[in-house]
């Protein structure tokens, strides 16, 4: 169990005698024991932050050490409660590396509660969406998208750098020569035909709205 907003390790002691403590708790042997920290020190760069007292490392490193301390005893099942909560955008990053690296060294089933879509979409493939405790989806993430999501978004843009593409579809957003338009997935095909043979195009992509747009209407349809 690893939660964003609390702490398992010994708040005024090194690092290494919390995982020393854990250990003796989980009755692990010296030798598997000593292996596994090498790894894991190793996979989440430690070296360093082993020997200070858990007040004096940062929130990011912390939440690193949180993570090594639970999979000390390489659990099947580990329970992540905002894991990523508060910290900078490069070592969010660093410990979704690791977390999926970890899922598939040794194949441990994540359960991950989030509000960061990001690590959501970065470590689940399975999702279930709960609102005032009424299950309102459970399934794949993909299959989340497909159901709840009826638009496509373009992004396009321009020689010229404008253009009335209103008529295209729904302009949700326009900056420095690129409009991203909102158009029914049914007919995403249509519009990207028209717009590459009717406007001077420099770039277009396709993309599925943000996954946060995605739940935002699951919620509005219960």
């Amino acid at each position: 169990l690893v939660m964003g907003n609390r702490n398992q390790l010994l708040w005024d002691i090194p690092v290494i005698d919390s995982f020393e403590r854990n250990r003796a708790i989980y009755r692990l042997e010296r030798g598997a024991y000593q292996q596994t920290v090498e790894e894991l020190t190793a996979l989440l760069d430690l070296d360093a932050l082993l020997d200070k007292p858990v007040r004096n490392l940062s929130l990011g490193e912390r939440m690193k050490c949180e993570i090594a301390a639970a999979l000390l005893h390489k659990p099947q099942v580990l329970f992540l409660d905002e894991p990523t909560i508060g910290l900078d955008v490069t070592m969010q990053r660093r410990i979704r590396a690791f977390l999926t690296e970890y899922n598939q060294r040794y194949g441990a089933t994540v359960l991950l509660t989030s509000h960061y879509m990001a690590d959501v979409e970065a470590l689940c493939k399975r999702v279930v969406v709960i609102h005032h405790g009424l299950l309102l989806f459970d399934g794949q993430l993909t299959e989340l998208v497909q159901r709840f999501s009826p638009h496509k978004t373009i992004i396009v843009e321009l020689e010229n750098g404008h253009g009335d593409l209103g008529n295209y579809g729904e302009i949700v957003a326009s900056s420095e020569g690129r409009v991203s338009l909102r158009v029914p997935k049914a007919e995403t095909a249509q519009v990207t035909g028209r717009l590459l043979s009717e406007q001077p195009v420099l770039d277009l992509t396709v993309e599925d709205p943000p996954i946060e747009d995605v739940i935002e209407e699951v919620f509005e349809r219960a």
